[in-house]
This record gives C-alpha cells, structure tokens and sequence, in this order.
C-alpha cells in the first residue's frame, strides 16, 4: 500500500492549488488530508468517505478547500483556493480502512496508511 501526494509549490496568496494522492494497493474506506506548520502540531484539514463521499472539513479551511475523490484513479484531491499565508504547511494525505463516522474524521490516530508529504509556500 502506498500513499503518493504531489502538486504542492509555491503561490501568491488568494492563489489557488491543487493536491493529489494517488493510493496503490487498495481501495479505503476514509481519505484524509492533514498539514503541519513549521512549529507547529499536525492538524486536521478535510477528509471523505468512500462509500457516500461525505466529507468534514477544518473550520479554518471551510469554503476555500474541497476534498473529492476520482474512483477510477483512485486518487483524491484537494483543491485550494483563496490561499493565505496561514495555509503555508507540508500537506499529508492519510488513509483509513475504516469508513470513519464524521466525527472521527479529524482525528489522526484514526488513519492507518499516511504519504510522504508535499509542501505548499504561500508568500505575501
């Protein structure tokens, strides 16, 4: 099983990206994506479910960033849009064989397979 992420750069603030996780091996039951800061702790930031696609989304994140996911390229997607400097962090999408309730989405111990990483810069 392997987590890829990618599509992360550098962007002027109000810019938009978009991130991809591309997920080998299998099909899982919760998708996430998490960030961390520089000094700071990883936080949650948006995740879906499989089986119904509902999704749960960071208040600080709510109305700019979209979690989706493409079954045929079993990837999942997340779209940034009106990115500040706050948002500047390494991305981490996360996998869950479960299909987490919504409430325990933004946990990260809920998540079993996690990616390596991709770092979005957001300048000024």
């Amino acid at each position: 099983v392997q987590l890829q992420a990618s599509g992360g750069g550098l962007v002027q603030a109000g810019g938009s990206l978009r991130l991809s996780c591309a997920a080998s091996g299998r099909t899982f039951g919760t998708y996430a994506w998490f960030r961390q800061a520089p000094g700071k702790e990883r936080e949650f930031v948006a995740a879906i479910r499989s089986s119904d696609r509902n999704t749960n989304y960071a208040a600080s994140v709510k109305g700019r960033f979209t979690i989706s996911r493409d079954n045929a390229k079993s990837t999942v997607y997340l779209q940034m849009n009106s990115l500040g400097v706050e948002d500047t962090a390494v991305y981490y999408c996360a996998a869950a064989s479960q299909t987490w309730i919504i409430g325990a989405m933004p946990r990260s111990n809920s998540y079993n397979y996690w990616g390596q990483g991709t770092e979005v810069t957001v300048s000024s």
